[in-house]
């Protein structure tokens, strides 16, 4: 193993198998698998897409929601070692971004602009389908290691897990089910996210923080409190209320970021 210590590794895995209760939340649990992706194997970013059962794939979880990298994470969607590896269903790296410019020029140049330099991905697979693809984006160029990129396939067989636990998997229509009502709850938490940056005037990934702070603070799953907050059955200064408790747990510093205003 290289710099990454067996017990950090044991932490993480059984941390985050701890969290396939019974009705737990699957985005979060996402969120959480690509923010551990970070440390575990020593990247700047993470994230997790997911194929739409159309023949089209959308981002489902990230180790960040700032808008740069949110809008990076979409773009992955479309083309880049992402989009490859849930077509062809390996791992697909990019060691060197700048070099596969004239292959993924949009991926390349987001990617680049948000200081990237090379990009993996790595399969989600269930028996013979792959339902999506962990990605790990780096500032340095390089390769991924051996170990790094077999630790990678077990966070990728995790988030595989997680989303179609409890689920009788038989039959492709049910697969496909599933990954739609995951590829749904994102979309309400986009919603509910403008809904929290706009009352509170916070910048979208302070809103993240909030929205999954309270959710947490509250037990309840965090698409279920983004569809309260969108269908206005929860107040959202309720939210923005427990925002110092709630998001300060997660990520100390975060939870006072508010946008700049125009001559503020």
């Amino acid at each position: 193993m290289t710099d990454t210590q067996p017990q950090q590794v044991a932490t993480t895995f059984v941390s985050l198998a701890d969290a396939l209760v019974a009705d737990f939340d699957v985005l979060d649990f996402l969120a959480q698998l690509t923010e551990r992706a970070v440390d575990l194997l020593a990247v700047d970013a993470a994230s997790v897409i997911l194929a739409d059962g159309r023949g089209g794939r959308r981002p489902a979880a990230g180790s960040s929601e700032r808008p740069e990298l949110v809008e990076l994470f979409a773009a992955q969607a479309r083309q880049g070692p992402s989009a490859a590896c849930v077509r062809v269903g390996t791992v697909v790296t990019s060691p060197e971004l700048a070099a596969d410019a004239d292959r993924w020029p949009e991926f390349t140049d987001l990617a680049g602009r948000a200081g990237f330099r090379a990009a993996y991905a790595i399969p989600m697979r269930l028996r013979d389908d792959t339902i999506g693809a962990l990605t790990l984006l780096s500032s340095t160029n390089g390769e991924l290691t051996g170990d790094r990129q077999a630790l990678g396939q077990g966070l990728a067989d995790l988030a595989t897990i997680g989303i179609l636990q409890q689920r009788a998997i038989s039959r492709e229509e049910i697969i496909y089910e599933q990954l739609q009502a995951t590829l749904h709850r994102r979309t309400v938490i986009e919603q509910a996210k403008g809904v929290l940056a706009e009352s509170g005037d916070l910048e979208m990934h302070a809103a993240y923080l909030v929205l999954r702070g309270y959710a947490r603070a509250s037990g309840r799953r965090m698409s279920d409190v983004a569809r309260d907050l969108t269908t206005r059955t929860l107040n959202v200064d309720e939210v923005l209320g427990g925002r110092p408790h709630a998001a300060g747990a997660d990520e100390p510093g975060q939870e006072g970021v508010r946008r700049d205003r125009p001559g503020s």
